[in-house]
């Protein structure tokens, strides 16, 4: 007991310095000089050929060095591989084989952003949410943000990225919904792999997590997913199946959940079954940072690295190794898979530079993805967009508008140019876990924005903390724009979907006083909204990055046409969800030694193996998001697909030609006075002998159109999109009968449909 209490608290120790002292230190670029040829030198070699070769060199040492990284404790803790080589993150580090001239391994999340770089005064854009970029639709857009996130990563030194993040939402309350990439595993998989594709293509290794099943962050280190395999496989695995087949990623980081009352870390069926041998994936399973559960287990269930130094797969491993416990064989595998990866991915041959970042670059991509994420859910007798030369007066009410935009926290967490413009409270700055806890803005003030577009009009602000003040403004006011915030973090999950703070009662009270009231809500999801009703406009801004202010004042003015549609469900209720209420992580012993350290009781369970384990039941199978709600025939708030335009548009001509890859082909047409483009979606009903939910989505176009024009567009629908999973098979099959393909502009406004047999 006393051997795993001091390891726990050094354990924690590194966290805490990493998270006081910064995150960054100062130190080489990744990547060693080639001032030797080897064998494997060799480009010509396949990446398969030139790690075998490495292989061959390498001393036992040099094999269980590649497997344990140091991670939080890089900064207290010398690199083993001597002078010359050090961590320029706090976050992830592996030290390389300087002999052999394989690089060190330097690693930084990168999910909205390099995230930490402000700590020791690096620059990197602050881009919106992940859930921001799902709400574009977008795979191009995806590509070229992979692009931005790489060349940043490159300017510092990173070579591996950890990210994207594509858990899909069954829960909409966990705390890093923002990170992800919506409910459906065909929009969560495309996009993700199109922006990991563009990062491995500028020479980084990719990662995508959590892997898998980990759709909750409330005791998350104690959860136990329980899940069906087929439910299991079209869902959440199908996210990661289709993003790692486009992408090509190098890496994929277990979750710390179990599955089915197995560890993810040390899962043989997710891991090694499906990932590995299914997936066909020939990179490395990292595991999340303090996930290893085990060594012998671990190793032999699928994992190659452990994270960030829980001690499993260094001496452990090596008396595993030697003792025959972990067979050479499956040593030599976990060494080949990194080394693999590292020739695969360009690494070797093509280290990082540093430069400056690409500072306006940024800025362009996080306000074009902006632009395209921001979701008009209402807009009552055209409240929007808002004529800058017939307005005179606009109060600006709420969510610090006059000084930046919300942004998500935790370990995602890209740090405010300039420091956060909000500061926090001392009982959260002072606490060593602020990370998780401090509700963080970025410097982009919408009242800046909205102010140079209208120029001619006073615009007044009112930080919304007494009703009464924020009313009276907005009565003296032609119009009034209520700022919504709902901040989420990891670590922990939202105790619901309500607008904290009274904000529903502000907007009821400023919406009683002007009717001319609309909302932008920077969320990091759904959100519920009992005043719907009494407001003219709505606006889903989502967390809108470093040029919110610029993007959120396009929109709301009309230089751009909002075409975002929403990656996620917006239930009317709570207890319209398929788990009504939220299951909770039983309590921690209030005495344990280490309890007063977490700052709360949510993160016990994160960074320490106490608590006990208990079970979240997804027992709605296949019946993810938009699934359940038509399964259970509910009414929603806004459904998955959703999103209006300053302009209408209408579909016709619905053609579908089956075959290995189905061509469903059809005419979309702007019906309005102005250019906008639509997001035309692909559903498919399989037949009922397939037991499927009533629909999925298979495919969808970004439409761009004129006022009054029209256009024939196909969709492809490969036949993989129409499979269900066999459980007594072990694999997919298409099941015959009739195939119902439905088109139109969201979920549940399906103008077209067509029925086709296979």
């Amino acid at each position: 007991m006393k051997q795993i209490l001091n390891r726990y608290f050094a354990f924690l120790f590194g966290i805490l310095i990493a998270l006081i002292a910064g995150r960054y230190t100062c130190g080489q670029m990744p990547g060693m000089p080639q001032s030797r040829h080897h064998a494997w030198s060799d480009t010509s070699l396949s990446p398969d050929a030139r790690a075998d070769l490495v292989i061959k060199e390498m001393t036992l040492d040099e094999k269980i060095q590649l497997l344990h990284g140091l991670g939080w404790l890089a900064t207290v803790v010398p690199p083993e591989s001597g002078p010359g080589t050090r961590a320029i993150s706090s976050l992830g580090f592996i030290p390389g084989i300087q002999r052999l001239d394989i690089p060190d391994l330097q690693m930084s999340d990168s999910v909205v952003g390099i995230s930490g770089a402000g700590a020791k005064g690096r620059y990197a854009t602050a881009l919106p949410s992940g859930e921001a970029m799902a709400a574009t639709w977008d795979p191009a857009l995806s590509y070229e943000t992979g692009t931005m996130i790489g060349n940043e990563l490159r300017s510092i030194g990173f070579n591996m990225s950890l990210g994207s993040g594509i858990n899909l939402i069954r829960e909409p309350r966990n705390g890093r919904t923002f990170e992800y990439k919506g409910e459906d595993p065909l929009l969560a998989g495309t996009l993700a792999g199109q922006e990991l594709k563009a990062e491995k293509a500028l020479h980084l290794i990719t990662d995508l997590k959590h892997f898998a099943v980990n759709d909750q962050d409330e005791g998350r280190y104690t959860a136990n997913s329980i899940i069906g395999k087929r439910a299991m496989r079209e869902s959440d695995l199908l996210a990661f199946q289709i993003a790692l087949k486009d992408s090509g990623a190098g890496a994929v980081m277990c979750a710390y959940n179990e599955i089915n009352g197995v560890h993810a870390c040390e899962n043989e069926y997710t891991l090694s079954d499906v990932l590995k041998k299914d997936f066909g994936f020939k990179g490395f399973v990292i595991s999340d940072w303090g996930g290893t559960q085990s060594t012998v287990k671990a190793a032999l269930a699928g994992l190659d690295i452990e994270m960030p130094g829980n001690d499993s797969f260094g001496a452990p491993l090596k008396k595993a190794v030697e003792s025959g416990e972990v067979p050479t064989a499956r040593l030599n595998d976990m060494v080949h898979r990194i080394l693999r990866t590292e020739f695969d991915s360009g690494i070797v041959d093509n280290p990082a530079k540093a430069q400056s970042p690409d500072v306006m670059r940024g800025f362009e991509v996080a306000q074009k993805i902006e632009e395209k994420a921001a979701v008009l859910l209402k807009n009552e007798r055209s409240q929007l967009p808002l004529n800058a030369a017939s307005i005179k007066s606009i109060a600006v009410i709420g969510g610090h508008a006059d000084v930046g935009v919300m942004s998500g926290g935790g370990s995602s967490q890209v740090s405010p140019a300039g420091g956060n413009p909000v500061p926090p409270p001392p009982e959260i700055a002072n606490n060593p876990l602020s990370v998780f806890l401090e509700s963080v803005y970025q410097r982009s003030a919408p009242l800046k924005g909205l102010r140079e577009k209208a120029a001619g009009a006073q615009v007044k602000f009112d930080p919304g903390t007494d009703v009464a003040s924020a009313a009276a403004l907005a009565k003296a006011s032609q119009v009034a724009i209520v700022f919504a915030v709902q901040h989420e973090s990891e670590g922990m999950d939202l105790k619901d979907l309500s607008l904290p703070d009274k904000q529903d009662a502000l907007i009821e009270a400023v919406a009683a006083a002007n009717p001319h009231t609309l909302v932008v809500l920077e969320t990091g999801g759904a959100v519920l909204m009992p005043w719907i009703d009494k407001v003219s406009a709505v606006v889903e801004a989502w967390y809108p990055g470093i040029r919110g202010s610029e993007a959120i004042a396009n929109v709301l003015f009309g230089s751009v046409n909002p075409s975002g549609k929403l990656p996620l469900t917006f239930p009317r209720s709570e207890a319209d969800l398929p788990h009504p209420v939220h299951v909770n992580q039983p309590a921690v012993d209030a005495n344990h030694p280490v309890q007063h350290l977490a700052g709360f009781p949510g993160l016990v369970g994160v960074f320490m193996k106490i608590g006990p384990s208990f079970d979240v039941n997804y027992d709605e199978g296949l019946k993810v998001g938009y699934k359940w709600y038509d399964a259970e025939k509910k009414p929603v708030l806004f459904p998955f697909g959703f999103g209006l335009s300053y302009t209408t548009f209408a579909y016709s001509g619905l053609s579908v030609t089956a075959g290995n890859s189905t061509s469903v082909t059809f005419t979309v047409k702007n019906t309005g006075k102005r250019a906008g483009t639509e997001t035309a979606q692909v559903y498919a009903s399989l037949p009922d002998a397939a037991g499927e939910p009533p629909k999925r989505l298979v495919g969808w176009t970004r439409v761009d159109l004129g006022a009054g024009e029209s256009k024939q567009v196909s969709v492809a629908v490969g036949r993989e999109r129409l499979e269900v999973f066999d459980e007594a098979a072990d694999g997919w099959k298409l099941v015959p009968g009739k195939y119902v393909f439905r088109v139109g502009g969201s979920s549940r406004d399906l103008a077209l449909e067509e029925g086709v047999s296979f």
